[in-house]
């Protein structure tokens, strides 16, 4: 795609043109994806990152100025995404490691446990505190292990509002989960990961 015609599309884009924006999908989505996993070396994840800089893009489009191309400002934007992937990933492993080290239980059990509940509080708060129809959708999905189709039929919308609607609830936890230990904030993250892809 000539970068004059992006520019072309993504000023429509920022005018809420749902079809400019499933072109560039269309056309970039395959080759951001083939940049990803050369970076992360794992599919499903190339994917998840290249779906969420498009999702980004989508939600803050009338806030978005690209100067340079549409491609480059995408690629520079999956890069990132990746990078931050690898970092959440580096954590993970770290914390894996500790605890392999670990060994026995340590006698600091009991403030893990106060930890946990504190987290699982501030979990069931941050759920409540999404807007109605968010907050039902990521239920339906997460509690009930429900399909997104099976929600999407249920409700009576489109899937795609069902996987923005669990985008969105996923954003505001990891949010509000933030001031928690960072490894505590990937495993709560993996396990609500379990209801995407669904």
């Amino acid at each position: 795609m000539k970068a004059t015609g992006e520019k072309e599309l993504f000023t429509q884009v920022k005018n809420g043109e749902v079809k400019a924006f499933e072109s560039i999908f269309k056309s970039l989505y395959r080759p951001l994806c083939n940049y990803a996993c050369s970076l992360l070396n794992d599919i499903d994840e190339s994917e998840e990152a290249v779906q969420q800089v498009f999702l980004n893009i989508w939600e803050k489009r009338s806030q978005i100025e690209i100067n340079a191309s549409v491609s480059s400002y995408l690629y520079r934007s999956v890069k990132n995404e990746c990078l931050n992937k690898i970092k959440h990933i580096k954590v993970k492993r770290m914390y894996k490691t500790e605890m392999e080290h670990e060994g026995e239980p340590s006698s600091d059990s009991s403030n893990e446990s106060l930890v946990s509940k504190e987290l699982e509080a501030e979990f069931h708060s941050a759920i409540m505190d999404l807007p109605e129809q968010c907050r039902l959708i990521f239920v339906m999905s997460r509690t009930d292990g429900k399909k997104y189709q099976e929600i999407a039929d249920d409700l009576g919308l489109s899937i795609k509002t069902v996987e923005n609607q669990v985008g969105k609830a996923l954003r505001v936890l990891r949010t509000r989960l933030a001031e928690f230990l960072p490894a505590i904030i990937l495993f709560i993250t993996l396990l609500i990961r379990g209801s995407i892809g669904k």
